[in-house]
Order: C-alpha cells, then structure tokens, then sequence
C-alpha cells in the first residue's frame, strides 16, 4: 500500500534529485550488476566514493570500467570481492577494509541470489538465505561502528514485493526436509524486512546516528531472475522480464532515496508507487504485517549472531 511519495508531490523522484555526494563512502554490494550497479553509476555520478563490492572480479572490473567510461569525468571507484554467502568471505572482506582505514558512510545490502536449486553455504546455510540476509546480518554487524561514525550514516538493506509471501522456517532453515526455491527465497526477503527494522529500533534505542532503511524495486530487469531459476521458471521469468519488467535503472531509484535522499527516515521502506508497487518511482510502502512483529525479529537476530558468529552489542528496544 502507498502512502505519501518523497518527492511531496512536487515531481516524482528521480536520480536528478540526489544531492552532491561529494565526500561520502558508500559500499554496494553486488553492483557489478542489475539494481547494484545502476546504484553504484549514479552514486557516482554524483560525486561519492563507492566500494564496488562483487563476487566476480573480472564481471566487477569491467562495470568499474564501463562506469569510468561512461561518466564523462573522473569518478571515484574501488573493487573488493566478497561472497556473501560465505561467511568467512565476509569477514575477509570487512578486515580488509577495517585495516585499510576505510570510511564508510553507507552500506547498501543490495546482493543477492534468487531461486537457485538447493544447495548450502560452505558454512552450511540454504544457500538464499545465506546471502541475502546472514551474509548483509555479518557484514552490516562488522562495520556497524565505522558506518556510526561516517556522514550521515545510513544501512540500506533491499527486499522485494515477495518478502509479503515469506515466513522464517526455524524448524527446517536449510530446506533439508522441504525446499521450494520460491518459498526459500521469499523467506530470505522476509528476514531483510524483520533485520532492516530490528535494526532500526535497535539503533534509535541505542542513541546511534545511523539510519537503517528498507528499499525494493519492484519488478525490474536484472540477470536475478535468469541466473537463479531453471527450468520453465527460467522461461517465466525471461518473459516477464522481457514484457513487464521495469528497467533496473528505474527500480534502483529506491534503494538511492534511501541512501541520498536527506527526507529518508529510519524504519522507512521505499518501494515504487505504481500498481502493487511492481513499478514505478520511489515512495513509501509498508511491509507485510507479519514482518514489523518485533517478537519474530528478535529471535531472528539472535538466531542470526548465533549463526554468524557476530554480535552488534545493540540491545532489544524495549
């Protein structure tokens, strides 16, 4: 459900509309692809230094350089590999960062993979689930206290419309017993909700300056829906993507107001404002009632510091 657009209906939000980011870090993760690297381009566009973080360096270096190409100036770009669904990965690639001196002002928890076959984490973890919520729970949870002291700290974690269909299976994580990859990957979706807002409470308990806010980009055309599925899902998705979809240019333009935008306020979920939020701009929506349950989310945080070894030192808001 829509209710009021950022933009306060002066004119829909576009990229035009985020202000000089001149002077600020920001970490993308997957952005050598789809919503992450149309994020990664117009952060930089706008003058932001962005850590491209990505699984595949040779596909990461030639988005770092088709970006450099293609901006018509200098900008500023820096490529890290991590694997978030590898939890030592992880931790590999915040270490390097922490040893580096990095500042960071944003994290945005754009990654992920989507209904793939069954297969688990070198950790062992389904593997969705793995990287699309405890991998961004790890990483978010490492470089939380530099985040904290950046300029105007923020954590964008990104969802989609189908975290309305998810529930946490904490009898069966792993899909051992039953795995769909629709249900598992709605799942992941639903724990980014139930994170994103935990977080958020917890911060403003805690007095922290950092703003944790939730994007999603609708129905748009990224190789996520072509690289994960097989069989007639492939099919499906290859035409929805070719008929329907919105272009990832436009479905980035979320996860960017809820980075830039200076109105964005923590525990905000920016979705698009179109027909069941599969397109259009950005404005804010509201996740599935069972996803703002503060009881579910606290005990998917603790079973996600147990699982990831990484501890926030944020108590539960009361």
């Amino acid at each position: 459900m829509n209710t009021t657009n950022p933009a306060q209906g002066a004119k829909r939000w576009t990229a035009d509309l985020i202000p000089d980011q001149t002077g600020r870090t920001f970490i993308v993760t997957g952005a050598n692809s789809g919503l992450g690297y149309a994020t990664t381009r117009e952060l930089a566009r706008r003058g932001a230094h962005v850590v491209m973080a990505v699984r595949d360096e040779a596909k990461g270096r030639r988005a770092l350089e088709e970006i450099q190409a293609g901006a018509g100036r200098p900008v500023s770009l820096e490529l890290r590999r991590v694997d978030l669904a590898d939890l030592d990965s992880v931790r590999r690639f915040a270490e390097g960062l922490l040893a580096d001196g990095t500042d960071v002002d944003v994290l945005v928890n754009n990654a992920g993979i989507m209904m793939p076959p069954r297969s688990l984490s070198p950790q062992g973890h389904e593997s969705q689930f793995a990287a699309n919520h405890l991998g961004h729970f790890a990483l978010t949870g490492l470089l939380l206290d530099v985040i904290a002291a950046g300029r105007d700290p923020r954590v964008v974690t990104v969802s989609s419309t189908l975290h309305r269909q998810g529930r946490i299976r904490y009898d069966d994580l792993t899909g051992a017993r039953s795995y769909s990859p629709i249900s598992f990957y709605a799942q992941s979706k639903f724990a980014n909700v139930l994170f994103g807002l935990e977080l958020d409470r917890r911060l403003k308990a805690a007095g922290s300056p950092v703003r944790s806010l939730l994007a999603h980009p609708g129905y748009s055309d990224t190789n996520l829906q072509t690289t994960g599925p097989t069989g007639l899902m492939r099919s499906i998705m290859r035409i929805g993507n070719r008929f329907y979809a919105q272009h990832a240019d436009v479905g980035a333009l979320s996860q960017l107001y809820a980075a830039t935008d200076p109105g964005a306020r923590g525990g905000e979920f920016i979705g698009p404002d179109g027909w069941a939020e599969n397109r259009g701009h950005p404005t804010v929506v509201r996740p599935v009632r069972p996803a703002t349950d503060p009881a579910d989310a606290r005990r998917l945080w603790g079973l996600s510091e147990e699982l990831t070894g990484v501890r926030y030192g944020l108590p539960p808001a009361s």
